[in-house]
Protein backbone atom coordinates (compact mmCIF):
# COMPACT_ATOMS: atom_id res chain seq x y z
CA UNK A 1 0.00 0.00 0.00
CA UNK A 2 1.57 3.08 -1.09
CA UNK A 3 1.28 6.02 1.75
CA UNK A 4 3.00 8.67 3.16
CA UNK A 5 2.97 9.25 6.96
CA UNK A 6 4.49 12.18 8.73
CA UNK A 7 5.89 12.64 12.38
CA UNK A 8 8.05 15.11 14.67
CA UNK A 9 5.50 17.88 14.89
CA UNK A 10 4.75 19.33 18.13
CA UNK A 11 4.84 22.78 20.57
CA UNK A 12 7.98 24.99 20.87
CA UNK A 13 8.81 28.07 22.03
CA UNK A 14 10.05 30.67 19.19
CA UNK A 15 13.41 30.21 18.21
CA UNK A 16 13.67 25.88 19.03
CA UNK A 17 13.49 23.83 16.41
CA UNK A 18 11.67 20.67 15.11
CA UNK A 19 12.65 18.24 12.74
CA UNK A 20 9.48 16.75 10.64
CA UNK A 21 9.96 12.99 8.93
CA UNK A 22 8.25 11.12 6.44
CA UNK A 23 8.35 7.74 6.40
CA UNK A 24 7.01 6.48 2.13
CA UNK A 25 6.31 3.37 1.42
CA UNK A 26 5.13 1.48 -1.45
CA UNK A 27 6.19 2.75 -4.96
CA UNK A 28 5.66 6.00 -3.74
CA UNK A 29 9.01 6.76 -2.91
CA UNK A 30 10.47 6.33 -6.43
CA UNK A 31 8.34 9.63 -7.38
CA UNK A 32 11.30 11.88 -7.56
CA UNK A 33 9.23 15.02 -6.08
CA UNK A 34 9.09 15.18 -2.69
CA UNK A 35 7.77 18.42 -1.00
CA UNK A 36 6.33 19.82 2.37
CA UNK A 37 3.63 22.12 2.25
CA UNK A 38 1.83 24.14 5.33
CA UNK A 39 -1.48 25.18 5.91
CA UNK A 40 -3.48 27.69 8.97
CA UNK A 41 -7.21 27.19 8.93
CA UNK A 42 -9.07 29.64 6.73
CA UNK A 43 -5.99 29.96 4.03
CA UNK A 44 -4.56 28.11 1.01
CA UNK A 45 -1.77 25.53 1.55
CA UNK A 46 1.29 26.84 0.86
CA UNK A 47 4.53 25.19 -0.50
CA UNK A 48 7.69 25.16 1.96
CA UNK A 49 10.49 23.33 0.31
CA UNK A 50 10.93 20.76 -2.19
CA UNK A 51 13.16 17.97 -3.30
CA UNK A 52 13.91 16.80 -6.76
CA UNK A 53 15.92 13.67 -7.70
CA UNK A 54 17.14 13.29 -11.34
CA UNK A 55 19.67 10.63 -10.69
CA UNK A 56 22.18 13.18 -10.43
CA UNK A 57 21.73 13.81 -6.95
CA UNK A 58 18.72 16.30 -4.99
CA UNK A 59 18.02 19.41 -5.84
CA UNK A 60 15.92 21.98 -3.36
CA UNK A 61 14.06 25.10 -3.47
CA UNK A 62 12.42 26.66 -0.48
CA UNK A 63 9.72 29.11 0.19
CA UNK A 64 11.27 32.82 0.82
CA UNK A 65 9.52 32.83 4.63
CA UNK A 66 11.91 30.05 5.52
CA UNK A 67 15.05 30.59 3.34
CA UNK A 68 18.38 29.83 5.90
CA UNK A 69 15.84 28.23 8.81
CA UNK A 70 14.32 25.46 7.31
CA UNK A 71 16.54 22.43 5.39
CA UNK A 72 14.76 19.39 2.89
CA UNK A 73 16.80 16.10 2.99
CA UNK A 74 15.88 12.94 1.95
CA UNK A 75 17.36 9.31 3.10
CA UNK A 76 17.21 6.55 0.64
CA UNK A 77 17.88 4.02 2.67
CA UNK A 78 15.39 4.63 4.66
CA UNK A 79 12.99 6.24 2.28
CA UNK A 80 12.50 9.00 4.31
CA UNK A 81 12.31 12.69 4.11
CA UNK A 82 12.91 14.96 6.82
CA UNK A 83 12.31 19.11 7.45
CA UNK A 84 14.49 20.67 9.53
CA UNK A 85 13.54 23.02 11.39
CA UNK A 86 15.39 25.50 13.28
CA UNK A 87 14.47 29.30 14.53
CA UNK A 88 11.01 28.61 14.20
CA UNK A 89 8.78 31.72 14.32
CA UNK A 90 5.06 31.80 15.85
CA UNK A 91 4.13 32.24 11.96
CA UNK A 92 5.19 29.18 11.56
CA UNK A 93 2.49 27.52 13.08
CA UNK A 94 0.40 25.28 10.87
CA UNK A 95 -0.45 21.89 9.90
CA UNK A 96 2.43 20.21 7.87
CA UNK A 97 1.64 18.64 5.12
CA UNK A 98 4.36 16.03 2.90
CA UNK A 99 3.43 15.12 -0.78
CA UNK A 100 4.71 13.13 -3.62
CA UNK A 101 4.76 13.69 -7.44
CA UNK A 102 6.34 11.94 -10.06
CA UNK A 103 7.09 15.11 -12.37
CA UNK A 104 9.68 15.59 -15.37
CA UNK A 105 11.04 19.08 -15.19
CA UNK A 106 11.17 19.47 -11.44
CA UNK A 107 9.12 20.49 -8.10
CA UNK A 108 6.32 23.23 -8.48
CA UNK A 109 4.85 24.79 -5.84
CA UNK A 110 0.78 23.87 -7.10
CA UNK A 111 -0.51 21.44 -4.68
CA UNK A 112 -2.71 19.87 -7.27
CA UNK A 113 0.25 18.43 -8.58
CA UNK A 114 0.98 16.35 -6.21
CA UNK A 115 -1.28 13.13 -5.40
CA UNK A 116 0.00 11.54 -3.08
CA UNK A 117 -0.41 13.17 0.40
CA UNK A 118 0.00 12.19 4.20
CA UNK A 119 -2.38 13.17 6.93
CA UNK A 120 -0.35 15.64 8.34
CA UNK A 121 1.57 16.99 11.46
CA UNK A 122 1.05 19.81 13.68
CA UNK A 123 3.47 22.47 14.43
CA UNK A 124 2.94 25.19 17.06
CA UNK A 125 5.54 28.35 18.08
CA UNK A 126 3.96 30.35 20.75
CA UNK A 127 5.97 33.25 21.18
Amino acid sequence: QEQLVESGGGSVEAGGSLRLSCAASGYIYRRNCMAWFRQVPGKEREGVATIYSNGGGGSTQYADSVKGRFTISQDNAKNTVYLQMNSLKPEDTAQYYCAAAALVTGCPWSPVAFPYWGQGTQVTVSS
